[in-house]
């Protein structure tokens, strides 16, 4: 790359020319305020508030730019810190990230990305003022630096999760799935019968878009034919195999995917969660779906069922740590404290759910986690806890048998279908009740 073409050394960007004043970047401005806020240890989706007064259109651009920065904040932190004679406060380093991403990863011309990052600066106040020269300099140096970025790794897990994986599956395993973490996800899509979703079928039955898009603008959206749901995610409902008039239980519903699907089949289902914001999702995704599902909120712990499920699908919280390819901020903000808790909900909940379960009936859990200790160790227990339990090996399409675990579970993970761009990591099992003794 050139030097950018601003033709100031000072750190003076363009003026408006009717104002004066640093020209007006709403997206930018946002994507820093989401990254201010995870910096505090709020998750990107629970930050809409940070961006509720853009416009739709910038909206999904202060996402999108947010969401590179995270993908990639220790490599551009690797070219920065060459160029810096001491730390910068926050907000300037996460402009200067900002532009580093925008210069590298996304491929925006260097005088548009500087003078862009300079004027946010600017407008920090007194302090980001006084910055806004070094700003500039760092970043012109930075825009000659491609050839050094492609070299750079993907972004490192943390030693809490990276340790379990690499025991589990060894150190390639890991790389693979940071390079699938470093590649972002693609848009999976699950359509009712009958019915065609935007992009690529997959092998599963899901329909996969890696074109960004408005989803709501798509074909297909406004009259329902389809939902956003990753193929991994949708692999539970299919395991579950939900016959037209079963009574079907999704434990743990919001916000919905699960729901709609088991809808779709014809079951007769009941959506609990005990979330009421999340369940109002859920109700509108049924309502523009036309599908129909009681929902409940309510704890799973202690709600009860008016007569016994035919067959429960209970997708437990759990770390999430499988969705850090499309939640790059997820690893900044958690860490392993809550792992032990989550095991012993996840485990009680099984215990649940096999307790209201009809005799003969069937258990689909679900996490969408990487860690033994929420997958393949609950299965464990499960059956260590009730014998009798059978466990429904899969039998799906696009299911390979190396995902298929020894004692019958779905392990998948982000760097399977690497040449189809990746999936959640989640495991998955199907458990069936012993039918009541005679």
């Amino acid at each position: 790359m050139g030097k950018p073409q601003t033709g100031k050394q000072t750190g003076k960007p363009q003026r408006d020319r009717s104002s004066g004043r640093p020209p007006q970047d709403g997206a930018r401005k946002g994507a820093l305020r989401l990254l201010a806020g995870v910096r505090d240890g709020m998750a990107l989706s629970d930050q809409s508030g940070a961006i509720a007064g853009l416009a739709p259109a910038e909206r999904a651009r202060a996402q999108r730019l947010a969401l590179a920065v995270l993908r990639n904040i220790d490599r551009a932190d690797t070219l920065l810190v060459r160029h810096l004679s001491k730390k910068p406060r926050p907000d300037v380093l996460d402009a200067l990230r900002l532009g580093t991403v925008e210069l590298l990863e996304m491929g925006e011309a260097p005088h548009g990305a500087v003078n862009a990052a300079v004027g946010l600066v600017q407008g920090m106040g007194p302090k980001g003022r006084a910055a806004s020269g070094m700003v500039n300099a760092v970043l012109r140096k930075i825009a000659g630096q491609g050839a050094e970025w492609t070299s750079l790794p993907p972004e490192e897990m943390p030693d809490w999760l990276r340790d379990p994986i690499a025991a589990a599956w060894g150190q390639d395993v890991v790389l693979a799935i940071e390079a699938a973490h470093q590649a972002g996800a693609p848009v999976d899509f699950s359509a009712r019968p009958g019915k065609e979703a935007p992009g690529v079928a997959l092998p599963s039955g899901s329909y996969r878009l890696h074109d960004s898009a408005q989803i709501s603008a798509l074909p297909g959206f406004a009259v329902g034919d389809w939902w956003v749901q990753d193929a991994a995610a949708a692999m539970a409902a299919r395991l579950l195999d939900p016959k037209p008039g079963e009574y079907v239980v999704d434990l743990c519903a919001a916000p919905g995917g699960k729901t709609l699907q088991l809808a779709a089949a014809g079951a007769r289902v009941t959506a609990v969660d005990i979330s009421g914001p999340r369940l109002a999702r859920l109700a509108e995704n049924l309502e523009r779906c036309g599908l129909q599902a009681e929902v409940v909120e309510g704890d799973a712990l202690e709600w009860q069922p008016a007569v016994a499920p035919d067959a429960i699908l209970l997708d437990a919280p759990c770390s999430a740590t499988g969705t850090i390819r499309r939640h790059p901020d997820l690893p900044l903000i958690r860490d392993d404290s809550a792992i032990e808790g989550l095991a012993l909900l996840q485990s009680a909940l099984i215990d649940r759910a096999l307790d209201m379960l009809k005799p003969g009936g069937r258990l689909v859990f679900a996490t969408c986690s990487l860690l033994r200790a929420e997958g393949e160790d609950q299965l464990a227990g499960a059956i260590a806890r009730h014998p009798g339990l059978h466990v429904i090996r899969p039998a799906l399409p696009g299911i390979e048998p190396g995902w298929i675990t020894e004692q019958g579970g779905l392990r998948l993970r982000p760097d399977y279908w690497p040449d189809r761009g990746g999936m959640d990591g989640f495991f998955i099992a199907c458990l069936q009740k012993p039918e009541a003794s005679r």
